[in-house]
């Protein structure tokens, strides 16, 4: 029997971190959603084996435990399956290295499968906790709907669907490391974001205000290492996105447009300075 699951990428339409727990962990305060451009993820319990197979159609992703997919099914195992075997075959969309959390949407999908294929029964908080023993953002990739995103990344509190809006994503060719961007963080001197305005937004189906509400406290440090971040989202306003910011620790930077006329002239004018570029809608799925 065979699962296959849909892998969606994520963005923050806002990030925050308050403050550094003692096991030198960020503690997060965020608002993240899920936008249609996705991997899939084929799950096969195996009899035959008693390992993990992965496999990926992009050649250049490790196959082994260096994979979050691997370890998700891994984990799953030792919990709950002991020797019994796994197939995992991955169609890539998702950029890699982007900040759009594919290598834990992957993950997620395997949690998820898994789930079902053996019958488990979990909840989706049960497997966002096993999740965050992962990386910071399976648990979010679990739901993969928006959502207020808070402690070390494990407490997702759904917000409802997203307003309909169309979404530009332009990632660059470079890429940043998420652990050195980290290890820039000095809470003392960090501008924080009112990631409250954001929620409100949302609830209120506030188009505007979530608009003027948005912001990622690490934007700052990424533009630092890597210009280009700063000059792709200023070209997004010049074209017309009516807001623009980075996601996640970068590259890819994202603009948001309320017609989609207007989003559909941002992606053809970035397509010139920028090889990777995506229009897409907000998922507003549940994977569950």
């Amino acid at each position: 029997m065979e699962i296959i699951e849909k892998a969606p990428a994520k963005i923050n339409l806002s990030l925050d971190t308050p403050f550094r727990n003692l096991d030198g962990s960020p503690e997060w305060r965020m608002v993240m959603t899920a936008v249609d451009l996705a991997d899939y993820v084929k799950i096969e319990s195996a009899n035959d084996i008693t390992g993990i197979q992965v496999e990926t159609d992009a050649g250049f992703l490790p196959q082994d435990q260096r994979n979050l997919a691997y370890q998700a099914a891994k984990k799953m195992q030792q919990l709950f399956a002991g020797h019994q075997g796994v197939r995992i075959k991955i169609k890539k969309n998702i950029p890699v290295a982007a900040g759009m959390g594919g290598g834990s949407a992957d993950a997620a999908a395997v949690l998820r499968g898994l789930n079902k294929l053996w019958k488990l029964n979990l909840t989706r908080t049960k497997m966002a906790k096993i999740g965050l023993t992962i990386d910071s953002d399976v648990p979010f990739c679990v739901f993969s709907e928006t959502s207020l995103v808070t402690g070390k990344g494990e407490i997702i509190t759904p917000l409802g669907e997203l307003m309909p809006m169309w979404i530009v994503i332009a990632k660059p060719r470079a890429s940043v490391s998420t652990p050195t961007i980290l290890k820039k963080i000095s809470y003392s001197e960090l501008s924080h974001q009112n990631v409250d305005e954001v929620v409100e937004a949302i609830r209120k189906k506030d188009s505007p205000r979530l608009f003027k509400a948005m912001g990622n406290t690490l934007e700052d440090l990424t533009m630092a290492e890597l210009p280009e971040v700063a000059k792709i989202k200023a070209k997004m306003l010049a074209f017309g996105a009516e807001a623009a910011q980075m996601t996640g620790s970068g590259p890819t930077v994202f603009g948001l447009c309320s017609k989609k006329s207007r989003a559909q002239h941002v992606y053809n004018s970035l397509r010139g300075f920028c090889d990777e570029v995506y229009l897409v809608r907000p998922c507003n799925c549940n994977l569950a």
